[in-house]
């Protein structure tokens, strides 16, 4: 049986790329009713992100750059969503 890797959609930025790897690898998520992104504080989740950086960096885009994107992704994310009540989501 064939198996083909599902390819992940077009994003425009590095940035955008970013977040998407950091998502899907359950590092950050979003708060459902405002739309922040937040830390999840999971060292797997984030290992498995930088992980992803390194094996499969953009098109273009050099392995020590994608890691750093995704290092600054997490940087200017917090842990709460600032517009919710006592940071509870």
């Amino acid at each position: 049986m064939l198996m083909t890797k599902e390819r992940r959609s077009a994003i425009r930025t590095l940035r955008g790329w970013a977040i998407g790897v950091l998502q899907e690898a359950g590092a950050i998520r979003e708060c459902e009713e405002h739309g922040w992104m937040q830390d999840r504080a999971d060292p797997h989740a984030r290992e498995r992100a930088f992980d992803v950086a390194r094996r499969e960096p953009p098109p273009g885009v050099s392995r020590a750059d994608a890691v750093a994107e995704v290092r600054a992704v997490l940087d200017s994310i917090g842990d709460t969503c600032p517009e919710c009540p006592n940071g509870d989501c």
